[in-house]
């Protein structure tokens, strides 16, 4: 083909919308395998390696919810943005809470780490109430052991301070008798263990994209030896080129160091590719839990099915005509039959009033899935 690259390239019809000059569709042209650099290439290849996957989810009950409530303003006019919310998060597992903006999933993030108060219910971490008025050495322990990666990898980091400082803010206020250079020690493997070199300790926040400075919250989590991280949504404000990188580092984090993630998301198809379980939440309340399969699967809330609806697909045509569901709250009529939690088949559960209990059960007997 040496000679021929001296010429315009064929005219190829890439799909019904897409028309393209290029060497690269010749069926001259050497075979390439295109490099890892998508959320469907990822979604490939963790399918590929499912079978040889080493991660281990314990029984023990790392972390507990129990009617959690959680309201903002005066206690005249309160605005409660979590109510009564329960779930468990077990020990090695990624839980995933989904649902769209303001529905309350980023404020039960901030309850577990303790920067928003619980007005009712509680949380426990290892079996130790965490939630209200607890010791200093709880707290200590606490700020160790429970870390969080926010959602805005620029507003998270301190601009004015370099990536040493910032990594290794939180081992100076929990370790203050470590020294000057086992602190550099630490933040260069913190840095290398995030892809990113040590020389970097030196800069600032703003040299560095929004991949990097999303590493760099990432290193600043990791250094304190979690056991369990709090990941808000850490790949929305990122390009889809760079999110695959972030979502695989993050599941190889989690296989070395055995990490649970409470992993916070409005996309349902980033969630499939990294959560163990999904809680689907709508203003403040949990409509469905499921393992995330099961809810891909058998989703029956109206809410799951429009976010599933939702999701974008790679077909043109698929997307085209794809029917998209609009949940409307007032089609539930809760005012004599009142909903309640159903675990409507195993490890699956809805929150529905009898009424829909019975809806749902029929259209799992049609799809053949009633148990």
């Amino acid at each position: 083909m040496g000679g021929d690259l001296l010429e315009r390239p064929p005219y190829f019809e890439v799909s019904p919308t897409h028309k393209a000059r290029t060497w690269l569709l010749d069926p001259r042209a050497p075979k390439v395998e295109p490099p890892n650099t998508s959320i469907a290439k990822a979604l490939e290849s963790n399918a590929k390696h499912a079978a040889v996957n080493t991660k281990k989810i314990s029984d023990e009950k790392l972390v507990e919810v129990k009617d959690l409530v959680v309201q903002f303003g005066s206690n005249r006019k309160p605005f409660v943005a979590v109510k009564g919310v329960s779930f468990d998060i077990y020990k090695g597992e990624t839980f995933g809470l989904v649902g769209e903006s303001g529905s309350g999933k980023t404020t039960i993030g901030r309850a577990i780490i303790r920067i928003n108060s619980a007005a009712k219910g509680e949380i426990r971490f290892k079996g130790e109430r965490i939630s209200g008025k607890i010791s200093k050495e709880l707290d200590h322990k606490i700020t160790q052991e429970i870390q969080m990666i926010f959602q805005d990898p620029m507003a998270s980091l301190n601009e004015r301070a370099k990536v040493d400082y910032i990594v290794s803010e939180g081992l100076m206020n929990i370790h203050p008798e470590m020294s000057k250079a086992e602190r550099d020690q630490r933040v260069a493997q913190a840095l290398l263990d995030v892809g990113l070199l040590p020389e970097f300790a030196s800069r600032f926040p703003h040299e560095f994209s929004g991949g990097q400075r999303q590493r760099i919250g990432i290193a600043r989590s990791l250094i304190m030896e979690p056991e369990f991280i709090i990941a808000d949504e850490p790949i929305s404000a990122l390009d889809v080129s760079i999110r695959a990188q972030v979502l695989n580092l993050l599941s190889a984090m989690q296989q070395q160091r055995g990490l649970t993630y409470l992993f916070i998301s409005h996309d349902l198809s980033v969630m499939r590719f990294i959560a163990d379980r999904i809680a689907v939440i709508h203003k403040g309340v949990i409509v469905e839990l499921a393992d995330t399969e099961e809810l891909f699967a058998y989703p029956l809330h109206p809410y799951t099915r429009a976010l599933l609806s939702a999701i974008p697909q790679p077909d043109p045509r698929s997307e085209k005509h794809k029917v998209l569901e609009v949940y409307d709250p007032a089609i539930h009529n809760y005012t004599v039959d009142k909903p309640r939690w159903v675990e409507i088949r195993p490890k699956h559960y809805i929150t529905c009033n009898e009424h829909e209990l019975a809806q749902y059960q029929e259209k799992l007997a049609r799809e053949g899935a009633a148990e």
